[in-house]
């Protein structure tokens, strides 16, 4: 991490959570960068912009580097995502800018060929304009996107074949024809035929992926998931019990009906002073009741291994005095049901798929940059230590913070302990809607130990519950 902070030529003020493994690597990272501004060999955070170095960029605002531990939000990684990166990385094993596509029988009726036994990668960089502009999207507008380029493209082929009927027959036509505006319009098409061939194979890839990502939505039902999830962290009324949705067969897979669990249990209360009738909630549960639910998971062949690390972890929270987080109640919410094609003859048969409108809510992760950027006096302020590895005395830490007054324009977040897609896209979409109200645009890099996609994180918590003894 010093590296990277050497490479933005900044040294940034450090704010971490207190008591846990965030706070062990903030203070090492104070440490390095102390050594490194006393050493005078050490030229990096003396670079000018000559140098190519960005030190004259933030050279009046230096940037804010958060440090998060996982414990602080353990909901989100669990969560279903509904975003295309967020579903590539859950469903389609998103790596290195790259998906891997396992076709199934109906995609291959639909159109896509496998090049390896029913197999097919494809590279998604920085290249990839669709991309760029709709991975932090909604799946539905994702969809609805593709069949839109698929239609612009389409017309653009046809305004090309219509050209056919304006070439001339004659030599005589030949020579008038050199002379008329259908000689440009020749040219252009011809020039412009090899971005739209491009544009074609990159409207097929991002078709066949769309396919992929359907199919594993309506085969485990992934919308219900993700609707239940964002009403429970929501603290919204769910309209059946969580059991009926965990005994149900045919919607979903052991593992989602874990994930949706935990999400349940980490929002819930205290499930021991609950009754019965919190189920419906989605704040808490009776015993009765998640008696109930673990039978059903177990029934199901899940691995109850993550529910006993999870009982263990909220034990050892409520001898803290740490606050559980808060989702901001922003419910997704349904706005109609895909009952026809998007398109007549379109591949992208979403029928029976929810379209929701996702709401502006913040993370709990987001909440802390915003908190801690805005310089607002909450409890982030107070549970989070201050540090400057500019200041020659590190007990001066706490005055410097007190004189702090001008909110800050660049931060860096790092989470100890895994990060997730969902984080990345809800901080990008904060530091968007930053950007366009505030005079001076605010950037926001997120950054983690390591990027876990929900099965990952599962597996993660499934080996933590193994070591617990019964």
């Amino acid at each position: 991490m010093a590296e990277h902070l050497e490479n933005f030529g900044q040294v940034p003020i450090i704010r971490s959570q207190r008591n846990n493994a965030a706070q062990a690597v903030a203070e090492r990272l104070d440490r390095k960068l102390r050594d490194s501004l006393r050493d005078t060999r050490n030229t990096f955070f003396n670079a000018t912009p000559s140098q190519g170095f960005q030190a004259g960029h933030l050279n009046f605002h230096r940037p804010l580097l958060v440090l998060v531990d996982r414990t602080t939000d353990l909901a989100t990684p669990l969560h279903h995502p509904w975003t295309y990166q967020a579903l590539c990385h859950d469903l389609l094993s998103l790596s290195l800018n790259r998906v891997t596509l396992h076709l199934s029988d109906q995609m291959a009726k639909q159109g896509a060929k496998p090049k390896y036994g029913g197999v097919k990668e494809y590279d998604l960089g920085s290249e990839d304009v669709f991309w760029n502009t709709h991975k932090g999207s909604p799946f539905p507008n994702v969809a609805a996107a593709v069949e839109q380029e698929l239609e612009d493209y389409k017309v653009a082929e046809n305004r090309i074949k219509g050209l056919k009927s304006d070439l001339p027959e004659t030599a005589e036509d030949a020579a008038d024809l050199l002379l008329a505006d259908n000689t440009a319009k020749l040219t252009s098409a011809i020039t412009s035929l090899p971005d739209l061939l491009r544009k074609k194979d990159n409207i097929d890839k991002h078709m066949s992926i769309a396919m992929g990502l359907l199919d594993h939505i309506k085969k485990r039902k992934l919308d219900v998931f993700f609707e239940t999830e964002e009403k429970i962290m929501g603290r919204t009324t769910l309209e059946k019990p969580l059991t009926e949705l965990l005994s149900e067969d045919g919607c979903g897979s052991a593992s989602d009906k874990l994930r949706l669990f935990l999400i349940h249990y980490l929002c819930s209360g205290n499930s021991s002073s609950a009754n019965s009738a919190g189920a419906g909630s989605g704040n808490s549960s009776s015993e009765a009741d998640m008696a109930a639910m673990l039978e059903a998971l177990q029934a199901a062949g899940a691995d109850l291994n993550p529910v006993n690390y999870m009982k263990q972890w909220r034990n050892i929270m409520k001898l803290s005095s740490s606050v559980s987080p808060d989702y901001g109640g922003g419910v997704a919410k349904t706005v109609s049901m895909f009952s026809k094609l998007l398109n007549q003859g379109s591949a992208l048969v979403v029928e029976g798929v929810k379209n929701f409108v996702l709401k502006e809510n913040k993370l709990p992760v987001t909440r802390v940059v915003d908190n801690l950027m805005e310089l607002r006096s909450c409890e982030e302020d107070k549970n989070y230590c201050y540090l400057d590895p500019k200041l020659l005395r590190p007990q001066d830490a706490s005055s410097a913070a007190a004189r702090a007054r001008t909110p800050f324009q660049d931060c860096i977040v790092f989470v100890v302990g895994g990060g997730c897609y969902t984080e990345y896209t809800n901080l990008r979409a904060y530091a968007g809607r930053k950007a366009s109200a505030a005079p001076v645009p605010r950037r926001v890099i997120y950054g983690c130990s390591e990027l876990l996609s929900p099965e990952g994180f599962l597996s993660q918590l499934s080996k933590l519950g193994a070591e617990i003894p019964s």
